[in-house]
């Protein structure tokens, strides 16, 4: 098993959603921060994990340009009605390029640039994110394997290569809107993600 980031708990607390009751947890590794909403009992069979990137433009602002929030949505939906599992929201916006870097490619995707040029345009690799502190947070409440909801193939190998075991894929595709589409088309195409019928 590869070595395994030093995950801190800081911080837990009830939080009732209108998706239901869950448990909020902050964690630290170094100077990176993320969040575990927990629901239910994880012991046993596998549970149901989504690791969310922070999209500031569409989980807060009801961006149409992605379907980042529609995916959020859909993964607390879903663990809700399993009645547990772990939806993870971790500080990596714009696939890791952070906040000003995103809106900076939003400015070459408005003139004629995808997702994937724009990044590479501004010297960012498409995708600069990493897994490991996810993992440290899976393991942390004693999961050692998970049902991923994710449409991402390099997700499930980044989780498989810091040591969690992924035993299904579960699709997190929700309805597309329609101006999403350019995006999740690049998303298929460019960066290999597994998304179906838009």
């Amino acid at each position: 098993m590869p070595e395994s980031v030093s995950i801190e708990k800081l911080a837990e607390a009830d939080f009732p959603t209108e998706y239901g009751h869950f448990r909020i947890f902050g964690f630290q590794s170094g100077s990176e921060e993320a969040v575990a909403i927990v629901m239910g009992d994880l012991g046993g069979a596998p549970p149901l994990v989504r690791i969310h990137s922070q999209c500031l433009t569409g989980d807060v602002f009801h961006s149409l340009r992605c379907d980042c929030r529609a995916q959020l949505e859909l993964a607390l939906a879903m663990v809700a009605e399993e009645g547990r599992g772990i939806v993870i929201y971790e500080n990596k916006e714009g696939r890791g390029i952070g906040i000003i870097n995103k809106l900076r490619a939003y400015e070459l995707q408005d003139q004629g640039a995808d997702t994937v040029e724009a990044n590479e345009a501004l010297g960012f690799d498409a995708d600069l994110r990493d897994y490991e502190v996810p993992a440290g947070v899976i393991r942390y409440f004693g999961v050692a394997a998970v049902r991923l909801m994710s449409n991402n193939p390099d997700k499930i190998q980044a989780l498989e290569r810091a040591g969690v075991r992924v035993t299904e894929r579960v699709p997190c595709q929700p309805p597309s809107a329609e101006r999403a589409s350019k995006y999740l088309t690049t998303k298929r195409e460019k960066l290999g993600h597994l998304l179906e019928g838009f």
